[in-house]
Protein backbone atom coordinates (compact mmCIF):
# COMPACT_ATOMS: atom_id res chain seq x y z
CA UNK A 1 0.00 0.00 0.00
CA UNK A 2 1.91 3.03 -1.29
CA UNK A 3 0.09 5.60 0.86
CA UNK A 4 0.48 3.76 4.18
CA UNK A 5 2.02 6.34 6.54
CA UNK A 6 5.16 6.21 8.62
CA UNK A 7 3.45 6.01 12.02
CA UNK A 8 4.94 8.21 14.72
CA UNK A 9 4.43 8.79 18.42
CA UNK A 10 2.33 11.74 19.53
CA UNK A 11 3.68 13.33 22.71
CA UNK A 12 2.99 16.82 24.09
CA UNK A 13 1.36 18.00 20.90
CA UNK A 14 4.17 16.80 18.63
CA UNK A 15 4.22 13.99 16.09
CA UNK A 16 7.71 12.53 16.24
CA UNK A 17 9.90 9.46 16.04
CA UNK A 18 11.11 7.61 19.12
CA UNK A 19 14.17 9.22 20.74
CA UNK A 20 16.11 6.06 19.98
CA UNK A 21 15.00 6.03 16.35
CA UNK A 22 13.78 2.43 16.74
CA UNK A 23 10.83 1.24 14.66
CA UNK A 24 8.64 -1.86 14.32
CA UNK A 25 7.57 -3.27 10.96
CA UNK A 26 3.87 -3.38 10.09
CA UNK A 27 2.74 -6.46 8.14
CA UNK A 28 -0.26 -6.69 5.81
CA UNK A 29 -1.95 -9.95 6.91
CA UNK A 30 -3.41 -10.54 3.46
CA UNK A 31 -0.06 -10.40 1.64
CA UNK A 32 2.51 -10.90 4.43
CA UNK A 33 4.33 -7.87 3.02
CA UNK A 34 5.80 -5.05 5.09
CA UNK A 35 3.63 -1.99 4.43
CA UNK A 36 5.28 0.44 6.82
CA UNK A 37 6.82 1.06 10.21
CA UNK A 38 5.73 2.39 13.58
CA UNK A 39 7.87 4.22 16.13
CA UNK A 40 9.06 2.10 19.08
CA UNK A 41 8.83 4.08 22.31
CA UNK A 42 11.47 3.67 25.02
CA UNK A 43 11.62 4.88 28.60
CA UNK A 44 12.70 8.44 27.62
CA UNK A 45 9.61 8.69 25.39
CA UNK A 46 7.37 7.38 28.17
CA UNK A 47 8.81 9.86 30.65
CA UNK A 48 8.03 12.70 28.25
CA UNK A 49 4.52 11.35 27.71
CA UNK A 50 3.94 11.18 31.47
CA UNK A 51 5.13 14.75 32.00
CA UNK A 52 2.97 15.92 29.11
CA UNK A 53 -0.08 14.05 30.43
CA UNK A 54 0.30 15.71 33.83
CA UNK A 55 0.50 19.17 32.27
CA UNK A 56 -2.32 18.34 29.88
CA UNK A 57 -4.51 17.23 32.76
CA UNK A 58 -4.05 20.54 34.59
CA UNK A 59 -5.16 22.35 31.43
CA UNK A 60 -8.01 20.05 30.42
CA UNK A 61 -9.60 19.68 33.85
CA UNK A 62 -10.02 23.48 33.93
CA UNK A 63 -11.49 23.57 30.43
CA UNK A 64 -15.24 24.08 30.57
CA UNK A 65 -17.44 21.09 29.94
CA UNK A 66 -19.03 22.90 27.01
CA UNK A 67 -15.64 23.60 25.40
CA UNK A 68 -14.66 19.95 25.77
CA UNK A 69 -17.94 19.01 24.14
CA UNK A 70 -17.38 21.46 21.27
CA UNK A 71 -13.89 20.20 20.50
CA UNK A 72 -14.96 16.56 20.66
CA UNK A 73 -17.84 17.17 18.27
CA UNK A 74 -15.39 18.85 15.89
CA UNK A 75 -13.07 15.83 16.11
CA UNK A 76 -15.96 13.54 15.22
CA UNK A 77 -16.71 15.58 12.11
CA UNK A 78 -13.05 15.54 11.03
CA UNK A 79 -12.85 11.79 11.54
CA UNK A 80 -15.93 11.17 9.41
CA UNK A 81 -14.55 13.34 6.62
CA UNK A 82 -11.44 11.15 6.46
CA UNK A 83 -13.22 7.80 6.75
CA UNK A 84 -12.33 6.49 3.29
CA UNK A 85 -8.59 7.06 3.68
CA UNK A 86 -8.54 5.72 7.24
CA UNK A 87 -10.50 2.61 6.28
CA UNK A 88 -7.93 1.79 3.60
CA UNK A 89 -5.14 2.02 6.19
CA UNK A 90 -7.07 -0.23 8.59
CA UNK A 91 -7.69 -2.89 5.97
CA UNK A 92 -4.01 -2.85 4.97
CA UNK A 93 -2.82 -3.37 8.54
CA UNK A 94 -5.63 -5.47 10.06
CA UNK A 95 -7.16 -7.33 7.12
CA UNK A 96 -10.90 -6.78 7.63
CA UNK A 97 -12.95 -5.99 4.50
CA UNK A 98 -12.93 -2.34 3.49
CA UNK A 99 -16.67 -1.79 4.19
CA UNK A 100 -16.19 -3.10 7.77
CA UNK A 101 -13.20 -0.81 8.26
CA UNK A 102 -15.17 2.19 7.05
CA UNK A 103 -18.11 1.26 9.26
CA UNK A 104 -15.80 1.06 12.28
CA UNK A 105 -14.38 4.51 11.48
CA UNK A 106 -17.80 6.12 11.05
CA UNK A 107 -19.13 4.43 14.19
CA UNK A 108 -16.28 6.01 16.13
CA UNK A 109 -17.73 9.40 15.27
CA UNK A 110 -21.00 8.38 16.91
CA UNK A 111 -19.16 7.22 20.04
CA UNK A 112 -17.25 10.51 20.30
CA UNK A 113 -20.43 12.55 19.96
CA UNK A 114 -22.37 10.48 22.47
CA UNK A 115 -19.61 10.62 25.08
CA UNK A 116 -19.24 14.36 24.51
CA UNK A 117 -22.93 14.84 25.16
CA UNK A 118 -22.88 12.57 28.21
CA UNK A 119 -19.93 14.52 29.64
CA UNK A 120 -22.17 17.57 29.82
CA UNK A 121 -24.48 15.59 32.09
CA UNK A 122 -22.02 14.19 34.62
CA UNK A 123 -23.94 15.92 37.37
CA UNK A 124 -23.19 16.13 41.04
CA UNK A 125 -25.99 16.72 43.52
CA UNK A 126 -27.10 18.65 46.59
CA UNK A 127 -27.86 16.54 49.67
CA UNK A 128 -30.46 18.07 52.03
CA UNK A 129 -28.75 19.09 55.28
CA UNK A 130 -29.86 18.38 58.82
CA UNK A 131 -29.21 21.92 60.00
CA UNK A 132 -30.14 25.36 58.72
CA UNK A 133 -27.41 27.20 56.84
CA UNK A 134 -25.50 24.08 55.84
CA UNK A 135 -24.80 23.10 52.26
CA UNK A 136 -23.90 19.51 51.35
CA UNK A 137 -22.52 19.10 47.85
CA UNK A 138 -21.49 15.98 45.97
CA UNK A 139 -19.01 16.91 43.23
CA UNK A 140 -17.79 14.76 40.32
CA UNK A 141 -14.18 15.39 39.37
CA UNK A 142 -11.85 13.79 36.77
CA UNK A 143 -9.69 11.02 38.23
CA UNK A 144 -6.52 12.22 36.52
CA UNK A 145 -4.16 11.02 33.77
CA UNK A 146 -5.20 7.68 32.26
CA UNK A 147 -3.14 4.88 30.70
CA UNK A 148 -5.09 2.99 28.04
CA UNK A 149 -4.03 -0.31 26.46
CA UNK A 150 -5.85 -1.45 23.33
CA UNK A 151 -5.81 -4.51 20.99
CA UNK A 152 -5.51 -5.02 17.24
CA UNK A 153 -8.91 -6.51 16.39
CA UNK A 154 -10.76 -3.16 16.31
CA UNK A 155 -7.93 -0.61 16.03
CA UNK A 156 -10.17 2.46 16.25
CA UNK A 157 -13.18 1.18 18.16
CA UNK A 158 -11.16 -0.01 21.14
CA UNK A 159 -9.26 3.28 21.42
CA UNK A 160 -12.17 5.64 20.85
CA UNK A 161 -14.25 4.34 23.75
CA UNK A 162 -11.44 4.91 26.25
CA UNK A 163 -10.28 8.16 24.70
CA UNK A 164 -13.76 9.68 24.50
CA UNK A 165 -14.72 8.76 28.07
CA UNK A 166 -11.46 10.22 29.38
CA UNK A 167 -11.78 13.48 27.45
CA UNK A 168 -15.47 13.91 28.23
CA UNK A 169 -14.74 13.81 31.96
CA UNK A 170 -11.69 16.09 31.91
CA UNK A 171 -8.90 13.49 32.05
CA UNK A 172 -5.72 13.41 30.00
CA UNK A 173 -4.60 10.11 28.49
CA UNK A 174 -1.66 8.08 27.24
CA UNK A 175 -2.83 5.54 24.67
CA UNK A 176 -0.68 2.45 24.10
CA UNK A 177 -2.16 1.42 20.77
CA UNK A 178 -1.43 -1.90 18.99
CA UNK A 179 1.85 -2.19 17.10
CA UNK A 180 0.24 -4.58 14.56
CA UNK A 181 -2.38 -1.98 13.55
CA UNK A 182 -0.93 1.45 14.37
CA UNK A 183 -1.96 3.77 11.54
CA UNK A 184 -5.74 3.87 12.03
CA UNK A 185 -5.63 4.70 15.77
CA UNK A 186 -3.02 7.36 14.97
CA UNK A 187 -5.46 8.90 12.50
CA UNK A 188 -8.19 8.83 15.13
CA UNK A 189 -5.96 10.82 17.45
CA UNK A 190 -4.94 13.13 14.61
CA UNK A 191 -8.59 14.09 14.23
CA UNK A 192 -8.66 15.22 17.88
CA UNK A 193 -5.37 17.08 17.53
CA UNK A 194 -6.56 18.84 14.38
CA UNK A 195 -9.80 19.76 16.17
CA UNK A 196 -7.75 21.78 18.68
CA UNK A 197 -7.40 19.56 21.76
CA UNK A 198 -4.63 21.21 23.85
CA UNK A 199 -1.19 19.65 23.75
CA UNK A 200 -0.44 17.06 26.40
CA UNK A 201 -4.07 16.01 26.74
CA UNK A 202 -3.69 13.09 24.31
CA UNK A 203 -0.45 11.14 24.00
CA UNK A 204 0.14 8.09 21.81
CA UNK A 205 2.89 5.50 22.17
CA UNK A 206 3.79 2.12 20.71
CA UNK A 207 6.36 -0.45 21.77
CA UNK A 208 6.73 -3.67 23.73
CA UNK A 209 3.38 -4.03 25.55
CA UNK A 210 4.78 -5.67 28.69
CA UNK A 211 7.50 -3.04 29.07
CA UNK A 212 5.13 -0.11 28.59
CA UNK A 213 2.47 -1.43 30.97
CA UNK A 214 5.07 -2.30 33.63
CA UNK A 215 6.38 1.27 33.48
CA UNK A 216 3.16 3.27 33.16
CA UNK A 217 0.83 1.47 35.57
CA UNK A 218 2.92 1.93 38.75
CA UNK A 219 3.95 5.49 37.84
CA UNK A 220 2.52 8.09 40.26
CA UNK A 221 1.29 10.30 37.42
CA UNK A 222 -1.15 7.63 36.20
CA UNK A 223 -4.37 7.52 38.22
CA UNK A 224 -6.40 5.03 36.19
CA UNK A 225 -5.81 2.24 33.69
CA UNK A 226 -8.13 0.76 31.10
CA UNK A 227 -7.34 -2.43 29.20
CA UNK A 228 -8.98 -4.50 26.49
CA UNK A 229 -7.45 -7.88 25.76
CA UNK A 230 -7.05 -11.42 26.96
CA UNK A 231 -8.08 -12.59 30.41
CA UNK A 232 -4.57 -13.76 31.48
CA UNK A 233 -2.96 -10.42 30.60
CA UNK A 234 -5.90 -8.51 32.09
CA UNK A 235 -5.52 -10.32 35.40
CA UNK A 236 -1.84 -9.48 35.50
CA UNK A 237 -2.42 -5.79 34.77
CA UNK A 238 -5.34 -5.59 37.22
CA UNK A 239 -3.10 -7.09 39.89
CA UNK A 240 -0.40 -4.51 39.17
CA UNK A 241 -2.98 -1.71 39.29
CA UNK A 242 -4.29 -3.06 42.60
CA UNK A 243 -0.83 -2.98 44.13
CA UNK A 244 -0.72 0.74 43.46
CA UNK A 245 -4.38 1.49 44.24
CA UNK A 246 -5.12 2.51 40.66
CA UNK A 247 -8.61 2.40 39.29
CA UNK A 248 -9.01 -0.12 36.48
CA UNK A 249 -11.53 -0.98 33.78
CA UNK A 250 -11.04 -4.45 32.32
CA UNK A 251 -12.75 -5.64 29.12
CA UNK A 252 -11.43 -9.16 28.73
CA UNK A 253 -12.05 -12.42 26.88
CA UNK A 254 -15.33 -14.16 26.21
CA UNK A 255 -16.79 -17.45 25.02
CA UNK A 256 -20.32 -16.38 24.24
CA UNK A 257 -23.16 -18.92 24.26
CA UNK A 258 -25.70 -18.52 21.47
CA UNK A 259 -28.88 -20.32 22.52
CA UNK A 260 -31.60 -21.26 20.03
CA UNK A 261 -34.82 -22.72 21.42
CA UNK A 262 -37.24 -24.87 19.43
CA UNK A 263 -39.84 -22.10 19.42
CA UNK A 264 -37.51 -19.64 17.67
CA UNK A 265 -37.43 -18.71 13.98
CA UNK A 266 -34.56 -21.13 13.44
CA UNK A 267 -33.66 -20.01 9.92
CA UNK A 268 -33.45 -16.37 10.94
CA UNK A 269 -31.41 -17.31 14.01
CA UNK A 270 -28.92 -19.31 11.93
CA UNK A 271 -28.43 -16.60 9.32
CA UNK A 272 -28.16 -13.82 11.91
CA UNK A 273 -25.67 -15.72 14.05
CA UNK A 274 -23.56 -16.77 11.07
CA UNK A 275 -23.18 -13.12 10.04
CA UNK A 276 -22.15 -12.24 13.57
CA UNK A 277 -19.80 -15.22 14.02
CA UNK A 278 -17.64 -14.58 10.97
CA UNK A 279 -17.53 -10.78 11.19
CA UNK A 280 -13.90 -9.68 11.43
CA UNK A 281 -12.93 -13.34 10.92
CA UNK A 282 -14.37 -14.15 14.34
CA UNK A 283 -11.80 -11.92 16.03
CA UNK A 284 -14.39 -10.21 18.20
CA UNK A 285 -14.55 -10.42 21.99
CA UNK A 286 -18.36 -10.70 21.92
CA UNK A 287 -18.44 -13.14 19.00
CA UNK A 288 -20.99 -15.96 19.43
CA UNK A 289 -18.93 -19.10 19.92
CA UNK A 290 -20.82 -21.97 21.60
CA UNK A 291 -23.99 -22.46 19.56
CA UNK A 292 -26.39 -24.37 21.80
CA UNK A 293 -29.37 -25.60 19.77
CA UNK A 294 -32.44 -27.35 21.17
CA UNK A 295 -32.65 -30.90 19.85
CA UNK A 296 -35.70 -30.63 17.60
CA UNK A 297 -34.17 -27.63 15.76
CA UNK A 298 -30.58 -28.86 15.64
CA UNK A 299 -30.50 -30.30 12.11
CA UNK A 300 -32.27 -27.31 10.54
CA UNK A 301 -30.01 -24.84 12.30
CA UNK A 302 -26.83 -26.73 11.42
CA UNK A 303 -27.74 -27.00 7.73
CA UNK A 304 -28.69 -23.32 7.40
CA UNK A 305 -25.70 -22.10 9.41
CA UNK A 306 -23.23 -24.29 7.51
CA UNK A 307 -24.65 -23.16 4.17
CA UNK A 308 -24.14 -19.54 5.24
CA UNK A 309 -20.57 -20.26 6.34
CA UNK A 310 -19.69 -21.89 3.02
CA UNK A 311 -21.10 -18.89 1.12
CA UNK A 312 -18.69 -16.44 2.74
CA UNK A 313 -16.14 -15.02 0.31
CA UNK A 314 -12.71 -14.98 1.93
CA UNK A 315 -9.94 -12.83 0.50
CA UNK A 316 -8.01 -9.59 0.59
CA UNK A 317 -10.22 -7.02 2.26
CA UNK A 318 -9.42 -4.50 -0.48
CA UNK A 319 -11.14 -6.67 -3.10
CA UNK A 320 -14.75 -6.17 -4.14
CA UNK A 321 -17.21 -8.68 -2.70
CA UNK A 322 -14.93 -10.07 0.01
CA UNK A 323 -16.89 -10.59 3.23
CA UNK A 324 -14.14 -12.05 5.42
CA UNK A 325 -10.48 -11.14 5.43
CA UNK A 326 -7.44 -12.93 6.85
CA UNK A 327 -6.64 -13.51 10.47
CA UNK A 328 -4.83 -10.46 11.74
CA UNK A 329 -1.44 -12.00 12.44
CA UNK A 330 0.62 -15.10 11.79
CA UNK A 331 0.26 -16.64 15.24
CA UNK A 332 -3.52 -16.94 14.95
CA UNK A 333 -3.42 -19.58 12.18
CA UNK A 334 -1.68 -22.38 14.11
CA UNK A 335 -3.84 -21.57 17.14
CA UNK A 336 -7.06 -22.19 15.18
CA UNK A 337 -5.58 -25.25 13.49
CA UNK A 338 -4.69 -26.77 16.87
CA UNK A 339 -8.19 -26.19 18.24
CA UNK A 340 -9.81 -27.87 15.23
CA UNK A 341 -7.44 -30.83 15.31
CA UNK A 342 -8.01 -31.32 19.03
CA UNK A 343 -11.81 -31.23 18.66
CA UNK A 344 -11.91 -33.63 15.71
CA UNK A 345 -9.48 -35.93 17.50
CA UNK A 346 -11.90 -36.09 20.42
CA UNK A 347 -14.88 -36.97 18.23
CA UNK A 348 -16.28 -33.65 16.97
CA UNK A 349 -17.72 -33.58 13.44
CA UNK A 350 -16.19 -31.17 10.91
CA UNK A 351 -19.14 -29.71 8.98
CA UNK A 352 -17.37 -26.97 7.02
CA UNK A 353 -13.93 -25.47 6.62
CA UNK A 354 -11.08 -26.59 8.80
CA UNK A 355 -8.22 -25.57 6.53
CA UNK A 356 -5.83 -22.73 5.91
CA UNK A 357 -6.42 -21.08 2.52
CA UNK A 358 -3.39 -20.80 0.24
CA UNK A 359 0.19 -20.27 1.31
CA UNK A 360 0.32 -16.48 1.29
CA UNK A 361 -1.59 -14.39 3.79
CA UNK A 362 -3.15 -15.56 7.05
CA UNK A 363 -6.38 -16.86 5.54
CA UNK A 364 -8.47 -19.58 7.18
CA UNK A 365 -11.78 -21.06 6.09
CA UNK A 366 -14.98 -20.27 8.01
CA UNK A 367 -15.17 -23.45 10.07
CA UNK A 368 -18.13 -25.24 11.67
CA UNK A 369 -17.74 -28.10 14.15
CA UNK A 370 -20.65 -29.99 15.68
CA UNK A 371 -21.19 -32.43 18.53
CA UNK A 372 -18.09 -31.40 20.43
CA UNK A 373 -17.21 -33.09 23.72
CA UNK A 374 -17.06 -30.66 26.62
CA UNK A 375 -13.44 -31.51 27.31
CA UNK A 376 -12.26 -30.32 23.89
CA UNK A 377 -10.03 -27.27 24.03
CA UNK A 378 -12.31 -25.20 21.81
CA UNK A 379 -15.19 -25.63 24.26
CA UNK A 380 -13.06 -24.18 27.04
CA UNK A 381 -10.67 -21.70 25.42
CA UNK A 382 -11.70 -18.56 23.55
CA UNK A 383 -11.05 -19.39 19.86
CA UNK A 384 -10.91 -15.75 18.68
CA UNK A 385 -11.22 -16.80 15.07
CA UNK A 386 -13.66 -18.12 12.44
CA UNK A 387 -14.58 -21.21 14.41
CA UNK A 388 -18.22 -22.04 15.28
CA UNK A 389 -18.99 -24.79 17.79
CA UNK A 390 -22.50 -26.26 17.42
CA UNK A 391 -23.91 -28.53 20.14
CA UNK A 392 -27.40 -29.60 21.13
CA UNK A 393 -29.38 -29.39 24.36
CA UNK A 394 -32.62 -30.89 25.58
CA UNK A 395 -34.13 -28.53 28.17
CA UNK A 396 -33.84 -25.11 29.79
CA UNK A 397 -31.86 -26.16 32.86
CA UNK A 398 -29.31 -28.01 30.75
CA UNK A 399 -28.59 -25.03 28.50
CA UNK A 400 -28.30 -22.65 31.45
CA UNK A 401 -25.80 -24.99 33.09
CA UNK A 402 -23.69 -25.13 29.93
CA UNK A 403 -23.91 -21.37 29.39
CA UNK A 404 -22.61 -20.75 32.92
CA UNK A 405 -20.04 -23.57 32.96
CA UNK A 406 -17.06 -21.46 31.89
CA UNK A 407 -15.48 -18.63 33.89
CA UNK A 408 -16.25 -16.15 31.10
CA UNK A 409 -19.25 -13.82 31.15
CA UNK A 410 -18.99 -11.13 28.51
CA UNK A 411 -21.83 -11.63 26.03
CA UNK A 412 -24.65 -14.09 25.33
CA UNK A 413 -27.22 -14.55 22.59
CA UNK A 414 -30.64 -16.18 22.62
CA UNK A 415 -33.46 -16.78 20.14
CA UNK A 416 -36.93 -17.77 21.29
CA UNK A 417 -40.57 -17.10 20.42
CA UNK A 418 -41.58 -17.12 24.09
CA UNK A 419 -41.56 -13.96 26.20
CA UNK A 420 -41.40 -16.13 29.31
CA UNK A 421 -38.35 -18.03 28.06
CA UNK A 422 -36.69 -14.76 27.06
CA UNK A 423 -37.15 -13.33 30.55
CA UNK A 424 -35.91 -16.51 32.21
CA UNK A 425 -32.81 -16.89 30.04
CA UNK A 426 -31.87 -13.24 30.54
CA UNK A 427 -32.17 -13.68 34.30
CA UNK A 428 -30.26 -16.95 34.61
CA UNK A 429 -27.28 -16.67 32.25
CA UNK A 430 -24.25 -15.12 33.96
CA UNK A 431 -23.19 -12.45 31.49
CA UNK A 432 -22.55 -8.74 31.23
CA UNK A 433 -24.61 -8.43 28.04
CA UNK A 434 -27.46 -10.47 26.58
CA UNK A 435 -29.09 -9.87 23.20
CA UNK A 436 -32.32 -11.74 22.38
CA UNK A 437 -33.77 -12.30 18.90
CA UNK A 438 -31.47 -9.73 17.28
CA UNK A 439 -27.93 -8.31 17.38
CA UNK A 440 -28.13 -5.36 19.76
CA UNK A 441 -24.73 -5.00 21.44
CA UNK A 442 -22.06 -2.28 21.42
CA UNK A 443 -24.12 0.83 20.65
CA UNK A 444 -22.59 3.98 22.18
CA UNK A 445 -25.53 4.55 24.51
CA UNK A 446 -25.67 1.07 26.08
CA UNK A 447 -23.35 -0.55 28.64
CA UNK A 448 -20.48 -2.67 27.32
CA UNK A 449 -18.63 -4.97 29.70
CA UNK A 450 -18.51 -8.36 31.34
CA UNK A 451 -18.58 -10.28 34.60
CA UNK A 452 -16.48 -13.10 36.08
CA UNK A 453 -13.22 -13.58 34.15
CA UNK A 454 -14.47 -11.31 31.38
CA UNK A 455 -13.61 -8.26 33.44
CA UNK A 456 -15.37 -5.40 35.17
CA UNK A 457 -16.49 -1.89 34.39
CA UNK A 458 -18.25 -0.60 31.30
CA UNK A 459 -17.02 0.98 28.08
CA UNK A 460 -20.43 2.07 26.88
CA UNK A 461 -23.45 3.96 28.10
CA UNK A 462 -23.46 6.47 30.93
CA UNK A 463 -21.66 3.85 33.03
CA UNK A 464 -18.54 4.32 30.88
CA UNK A 465 -17.87 7.72 32.42
CA UNK A 466 -18.12 6.53 36.01
CA UNK A 467 -14.62 5.01 36.12
CA UNK A 468 -13.07 8.31 35.03
CA UNK A 469 -14.74 10.35 37.77
CA UNK A 470 -14.10 10.55 41.49
CA UNK A 471 -16.67 11.68 44.01
CA UNK A 472 -15.88 14.54 46.37
CA UNK A 473 -18.18 15.51 49.23
CA UNK A 474 -18.14 19.15 50.36
CA UNK A 475 -20.12 20.45 53.32
CA UNK A 476 -20.15 24.10 54.34
CA UNK A 477 -21.82 26.03 57.12
CA UNK A 478 -22.40 29.75 57.17
CA UNK A 479 -20.14 31.94 59.30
Amino acid sequence: MSNYPKVQLHIDGEWRDARSGKTIEVINPATEEVVGTVAHAGIPDLDEALEAAQRGFETWRKTSVFERYRLMRKAADILRSRADAIAAMMTAEQGKPLPEAKMETLAAGDIIEWMAEEGRRAYGRVVPARAEGVYQLVLREPVGPVAAFTPWNFPINQVVRKLSAALATGCSIIVKAPEETPASPAELIRAFVDAGIPKGVINLVYGVPAEISAYLIPHPVIRKITFTGSTPVGKMLAGLAGQHMKRATMELGGHAPAIVFDDADVGKAARTLAASKFRNAGQVCVSPTRFLIQERSFDEFLETFTTAARAIKVGNGMEEGVTMGPLANERRVPTIEALVQDAVGRGAKLQAGGNRIGNKGYFYEPTVLSDLPLDSRAMNEEPFGPLALVNRFSDFDEVVAESNRLPFGLAAYAFTGSATTAQRIAAEVETGMMTINHLGLALPEVPFGGVKDSGYGSEGGSEALEAYLVTKFVTQAGL
